[in-house]
């Protein structure tokens, strides 16, 4: 199936034709045609899957351009809002669609009169229910998207959400997108969707088959120099490093930075200022590496991150998948690396059997395997390389005085220096050593299923994993 199916309108074919959009995925397959038909539409779907394109783009198409706001999609975060704004300007631009970008942090007037000429409004709940409450703005879209509406319950927005609803006209056609259907989420559809058509993407095409999913096993202390080994073996072009807290980013922002690689920090603690000139720097190339939380990310929408890596593996599958939908986008291919300590090892364990695809084993490489390389892309840069007149010239001076092979090693001596890589030769856990992990983390499964039947008539103390104890939740405060 090719876009030009869908019999668009031609400004907006051609604008999915300069972004160079040819297939549409799972979710655009199937959403747009209900979208354009004017369902109402519940359609699950995780981040990195195309489900913007797959409300925007009918959306645009059934636009009427009377003047007033026709479309309102409201979205979790401000970065997410300025992102499917952005994409709502490239798609629609040639057919003269106005938008206007609503979120808390910034000026009221500004925004209200943006939304005065708007088409579509892109707004996070909090802004756009003072607004409306506040008879700011009145208006009557007749179409309506709750994009990642999970997200948006998970950060206690469930309230402004249905007093929303209360401000937009009945007779209108509502989208909801969610990465996960939970009750909330559900009861939440069963009231403000009218006969909705059901999309739901498979397990399969959520955890992205582009990406390569791969794990390291290393000590707390080696992570560090884990990671480091890691970044000079894959030498990725655009990568996001997934820390579990706030000064866990600082740290390791400061670290990377003192090793000379081009990185910032992306936190809840920030400043909205801040935040959105680390996201532009990051998309515009002048950051390789964006080092985050994961409520940091939420909304991060770039195509060309190569590389993800989970500093700290997350504490539950959904948010890994989240994660790991970073790379991989827009049919290109991606790479998913997780650092984990032995302690670890069973956490993960857990979301590899949840996700349902491989995560592979692998060793850190040794100094040597990193210098072959890096010798190998070398002697490729080298034999690719366009000849200059004037190196020809310089050459030629130089034969005055050495042998050509003299030349060559003096020349390939200068190639090479730099680059010698550092740090101790074997850093994690051997192939062997996993092994012996997995075999230990399955007899551990098989004694606790025995151990948890006993306390029913033994001391419940066992269990707590009280203070300096070893059971219950201690590791995940202490990891918090």
């Amino acid at each position: 199936m090719k876009f030009e199916d869908f019999n668009f309108k031609p400004e907006l074919a051609e604008a999915i034709k300069n972004a160079g959009f040819r297939e549409p995925s799972p979710i655009q397959k199937e959403a747009i045609p209900m979208v354009l038909d004017g369902n109402d539409v519940i359609g699950q779907a995780h981040t990195g899957t195309g489900k913007t394109a797959a409300f925007a783009l009918p959306i645009l198409n059934n636009l009427k351009l009377d003047g007033s706001v026709e479309a309102l999609i409201v979205t979790p975060t401000r970065e997410l809002a300025m992102q499917v704004s952005d994409e709502v300007y490239r798609f629609g631009k040639e057919l003269g669609v106005k938008s206007a970008t609503v979120y808390g942090g910034t000026a009221y007037g500004r925004q209200i009169e943006h939304i005065k000429s708007a088409s579509v409004v892109v707004a996070t709940p909090g802004r756009l229910i003072d607004l409306l409450e506040s008879k700011r703005v009145t208006i009557k879209p007749s179409v309506v998207v709750l994009d990642e509406a999970d997200e948006m319950l998970d950060m206690g927005f469930l309230d402004d959400i249905k007093k929303i609803f209360n401000f937009v006209p009945e007779s209108r056609q509502t989208l909801l997108f969610s990465a996960t259907m939970s009750k909330e989420i559900k009861a939440l559809a069963q009231k403000i969707l009218k006969e909705p058509k059901s999309i739901s993407i498979t397990k399969s095409e959520v955890t992205n088959a582009n990406i390569e999913q791969e794990f390291y096993v290393v000590h707390e202390r080696e992570k560090d120099d884990a990671l480091i080994r890691l970044m000079d073996f894959y030498d990725p072009n655009k990568s996001i490093i997934f820390c579990r807290m706030r000064r866990e980013v600082d740290r390791l922002s400061t670290a990377l930075n003192a090793q000379g690689y081009k990185c910032k920090g992306l936190h809840g603690d920030m400043s909205q200022r801040d935040r959105e000139f680390t996201i532009k720097d990051f998309k515009k190339g002048t950051l390789d590496i964006l080092i985050a939380t994961d409520v940091a990310a939420r909304g991060l929408d770039v195509n060309d991150v190569s590389h993800v890596f989970n500093y700290h593996i997350p504490f539950d599958s959904q948010s890994y998948v989240h994660r790991i939908g970073r790379t991989g986008r827009a049919g290109r291919d991606g790479v998913a690396i997780s650092i984990v300590t032995p302690e670890e090892f069973r956490s993960l364990q857990k979301i590899q059997k949840s996700v349902g695809s491989a995560i592979v084993a692998k060793e850190v490489p040794r100094l040597d395997a990193i210098a072959e390389k890096k010798g190998n892309e070398i002697l490729e840069d080298i034999i690719s390389a366009k000849i200059y007149q004037n190196a020809v010239d310089m050459v030629e001076h130089l034969k005055e005085q050495f042998d050509i092979d003299t030349i060559a090693h003096k020349l390939a001596s200068m190639v090479v220096s730099g680059s010698e890589i550092k740090g101790k030769d074997k850093i994690g856990k051997s192939f062997a050593e996993i092994d012996q992990l997995a075999q230990r983390a399955k007899s551990d499964r098989g004694g606790d299923r025995g151990r948890r039947r006993r306390p029913r008539n033994g001391d419940r103390r066992n269990n707590r994993g009280g203070r300096g104890g070893r059971g219950g939740n201690s590791g995940r405060r202490r990891e918090n």
